[in-house]
């Protein structure tokens, strides 16, 4: 959940302990680690895979980089056809319920299964006038997807952006989170 999403839940900070995860696959039966099959992603951050893929390797986790094309990856991710590891967002913008949509509740673009209490909630939720309550219950939900592991955050989109002297206004940072300009008809050049 990027932090900079209305009713946003900050989790604890991740901790990177080695010894604790080859513990832990020790105790799941696995002393000698495990083969999880391929790891999807968008071909434009087949980069962020391969760290992520050697971070889990010195876990004892093997896993195959399997890169698509954008359109391809994005079209195969919705249709819920792969499996094993995922590495993709949702592109959704809004608030924290738009994200949870898409990837933590029963028939959501992304999400490949659901929870009957979070299914709960989010109805809830879309039905709460209270903001406070809405709030309330959409930290919840957050709690309850990070509780259960069922998606790990591994970073946050931000990139390095500029623009040049003609322009008066170029639409960084007009929608939070998005990472280009836009909207595009609200950009603006300088006259002369």
């Amino acid at each position: 959940m990027p932090e900079n999403l209305e009713f946003f839940w900050q989790p604890p900070k991740p901790v990177f302990d080695l010894g604790k995860a080859r513990q832990l696959l020790t105790e799941a039966g696995y002393k000698n680690g495990f083969d999880a099959g391929e790891y999807y992603c968008d071909a434009a951050y087949a980069n962020l895979g391969e760290a992520v893929l050697n971070d889990l390797q010195t876990a004892g986790i093997r896993a195959r980089l399997r890169p698509l094309e954008r359109a391809a990856f994005f079209k195969g991710y919705s249709e819920k056809k792969y499996k094993n590891l995922i590495q993709g967002g949702s592109g959704a913008f809004g608030n924290a319920a738009t994200r949870l949509e898409a990837l933590a509740v029963k028939g959501g673009t992304y999400a490949y299964g659901s929870y009957p209490d979070l299914d709960e909630l989010f109805k809830q939720q879309g039905a709460e006038l209270d903001q406070k309550k809405r709030a309330a219950i959409l930290e919840k939900m957050q709690q309850i997807v990070h509780e259960r592991t069922m998606y790990a955050p591994i970073w946050q989109l931000a990139f390095i952006n500029g623009h040049g002297p003609r322009v008066g206004e170029s639409g960084f940072g007009l929608i939070p989170g998005f990472a280009y300009t836009g909207p595009y008809e609200d950009i603006t050049l300088k006259s002369g």
